[in-house]
């Protein structure tokens, strides 16, 4: 009789304990998923592999692999106006960032919510690393706009928008400033991705019941041409044939990975880039672009740790990862540019050495000594096959490679689609996910109400129905209509209206404005009642 007794209660038990796996594995998969969204900074349109590039970047690929993959999403030209409305989901200057932030040009509003301010009420843990660029103040004496001031639990990363990559301006954990000393050997690529690894480690020891958004705000590949020696190593003879040469190979992948069309034309080489055959220097510029690769190596890198690090903790599959550049590639020659930075950086490194600033053909990319960009020739291969640079509203300046992986929900893994989609979608599409509501008002502040559309029905293989969008940022404007889109540039070569048809012209090779004037006025007319609408112009 004993043996019996103790033989259902040991049935009792293992009963019990089979409940409590059912249960626990039901939870675990109704749990939301976490959310990391990672950004790169003034990177080319077709610069990862997945787009077409020469650079290594066998993690993104996969990612886009396993994922889709966007060929018409749209980003806001430049910097701070693209993050300020990738967190708030509104236009730039809504959330009270048009123009260039600092000096009291430009401050995010409290008028809109950030992505963490909005789920504040929910059980995400959130956390961010890198890049800023949202704040006027970034020196510390006013931190009310700061990462951890606008929602963040955690931040590591810069306030300002620009720096060494040896011995970064603005470098702070939470609200302290982080001092370096040389034996540090800080690489501020690198420290991103390991912070980014540390966090998550973190948040599974303390919080693995709780889902985790996390924005990984990388500077790379944003000048000063600074990267680590042997990641520069691995781009010996990669460039040697040259720009021109490069555009037009780069424009051919592109088109068998699908992610331009087949009627795709290579834009003309810009008009601010020599013939790479009338070069003469061609040592000190294959260093430059040697050096750029390099920088959007070490990022790949990174992200590889991060995914190593989902995989480990059993959470890939339950993780969204958004990735995007915040503009396209950057024609800046800095010119003069030790008088618009932190004068440290442009003086003496972390160790004591002379900077040189400036494109100085005496000194080579790379370490932290130089202070340099690659310019408007490599930056244009960089925006193979589109016209014009970072700042523009033409492609060049906007279109930005994006991607969405989602082990869990994307079925139709290496999917490329073609609906046009805007960096306003990428919060309406996380408070979605999340079922997380978007706020009428905060801290008793009446908030803006969102502009984005959620790219969830992509996910899902349907339309996303976007038949508008539009950008200003330092008086060069666009607006895209279906297939129609006019642009304005601030350069002495655009100072007018221009109008293309990007079914027909995806490079905006051919203006048709004195064709269909008509069209042209219509469009324009649209575009100053959206500008007046969110504050652009007064009239």
């Amino acid at each position: 009789m004993e043996n019996k007794r103790v033989y259902n209660v040991r049935k009792v038990r293992k009963y019990a304990v089979l409940l409590l796996l059912l249960v626990t594995a039901h939870l675990y998969a109704q749990r939301q998923p976490n959310i990391i969204l990672i950004m790169a900074d003034d990177m080319g349109y077709s610069d990862i592999g997945c787009y077409g590039g020469e650079i290594n970047t066998p993690n993104l690929d996969k990612l886009a692999e396993g994922g889709i993959r966007f060929t018409q999403f749209y980003n806001n030209a430049r910097c701070c106006p693209t993050r300020a409305a990738l967190l708030t989901g509104v236009y730039p200057h809504q959330a009270g960032v048009g123009g260039m932030v600092g000096h009291g040009h430009g401050d995010l509003s409290q008028n809109v919510v950030t992505i963490v301010e909005a789920l504040s009420n929910s059980d995400y843990a959130t956390y961010m690393t890198g890049k800023w660029h949202v704040a006027d103040s970034d020196n510390g004496e006013d931190k009310h706009n700061w990462p951890i001031q606008r929602g963040f639990d955690k931040f590591f990363g810069t306030i300002k928008g620009v720096g060494s990559y040896f011995d970064p301006y603005s470098l702070n954990y939470n609200n302290n400033a982080v001092v370096l000393k040389p034996s540090d050997n800080f690489y501020y690529t690198d420290a991103i991705s390991d912070s980014t690894v540390s966090f998550i480690d973190q948040h599974f020891k303390d919080n693995k019941q709780d889902p985790f958004f996390f924005y990984v705000a990388y500077t790379a590949p944003h000048w000063p041409l600074h990267a680590l020696s042997k990641d520069i190593a691995k781009y010996e003879g990669v460039f040697d044939k040259g720009w021109d040469v490069l555009r037009e190979e780069r424009l051919e992948r592109m088109k068998k990975l699908g992610v331009v069309p087949e009627n795709v034309e290579l834009s003309p080489r810009s008009p601010r880039a020599k013939a790479w055959a009338d070069i003469e220097n061609k040592e000190w510029e294959l260093q430059r672009m040697m050096t750029y690769a390099a920088m959007v190596d070490n990022m790949d890198q990174g992200i590889g740790r991060i995914i190593s690090k989902l995989k480990k903790e059993g959470e890939l599959d339950n993780t969204l990862i958004m990735f995007l550049s915040d503009n396209g590639g950057c024609a800046e020659t800095l010119e003069g540019v030790e008088q618009w930075v932190t004068g440290r950086e442009v003086s003496v490194t972390l160790d004591g050495e002379k900077v040189n600033p400036g494109n100085d053909e005496n000194v080579f990319a790379g370490p932290a000594t130089s202070y340099m960009s690659y310019g408007p020739a490599w930056a244009n291969l960089s925006n193979t096959p589109y016209r014009r640079f970072k700042k523009s509203g033409h492609e060049g300046g906007v279109a930005s490679p994006f991607i969405m992986h989602w082990p869990k929900q994307i079925k139709c893994k290496n999917g490329i689609t073609k609906e046009v989609a805007s960096i306003i979608d990428v919060m309406p599409t996380i408070l979605e996910i999340t079922e997380t509501n978007y706020p009428n008002s905060y801290k008793e502040n009446k908030i803006q109400a969102t502009e984005g559309l959620s790219l969830e029905p992509v996910l899902n293989g349907q339309r996303l129905g976007r038949d508008e969008w539009f950008v200003e940022h330092g008086r060069n404007k666009a607006y895209r209509k279906g297939d129609w889109k006019i642009a304005w540039s601030r350069q002495k070569d655009g100072q007018e209206w221009e109008l293309f048809n990007l079914k027909d012209d995806p490079t905006e090779v051919n203006n048709l404005a004195s064709t269909y004037p008509e069209k042209q006025k219509e469009m324009i007319d649209r575009w100053y009642e959206w500008a007046k609408r969110v504050k652009v112009v007064r009239k």
